[in-house]
């Protein structure tokens, strides 16, 4: 696990066919829990203007074969964000996780995914999507750009 340096890239706003990013830098640390069953991060954020605390609780199935996440932040205290579920595979380039959910933004119902890609001992990606026609299209909103410190 351990203490991560993230490079963010985040789209200014989602589906609104926006082509504006803003980029800045972040942390992160990861560590397992409940004997490897889990595992949990916490993030800053340092979103200009909006810099915020996070955290994710991954939790492993071993009878459904899948990891289920779950967010919360310093922005929305007390609240717990709908879990996405999914699991990792191996390709050709490497370990590649894939998650779904649903979520809503703005008052629309949404769908959500989450990649991992680009996993290494020093660096991974991570990338979020959202659908507004059911998956049938997604626009990537944000970039995280993992390297171990």
């Amino acid at each position: 696990m351990g203490i991560w340096r993230v490079r963010h890239r985040y789209r200014v706003r989602r589906l609104a066919g926006c082509n504006d990013w803003i980029e800045f830098e972040g942390t992160c640390a990861a560590r397992k829990i409940l004997g490897g069953q889990g595992n949990s991060d916490e993030s800053d954020i340092g979103m200009p203007g909006r810099r915020y605390t996070g955290m994710s609780l991954r939790l492993w199935d071993p009878q459904r074969e899948r990891w289920t996440i779950h967010w919360l932040d310093s922005r929305r205290p007390g609240v717990i964000g709908p879990a996405v579920s999914g699991g990792f595979s191996q390709r050709p380039d490497g370990p590649f996780g894939i998650f779904y959910g649903d979520d809503e933004i703005d008052g629309r119902d949404v769908r959500v995914r989450y990649i991992w890609s680009r996993i290494t001992e020093e660096g991974a990606r991570w990338e979020q999507a959202f659908s507004a026609d059911e998956g049938n299209s997604w626009e990537t909103d944000w970039y995280m750009d993992f390297t171990r410190v």
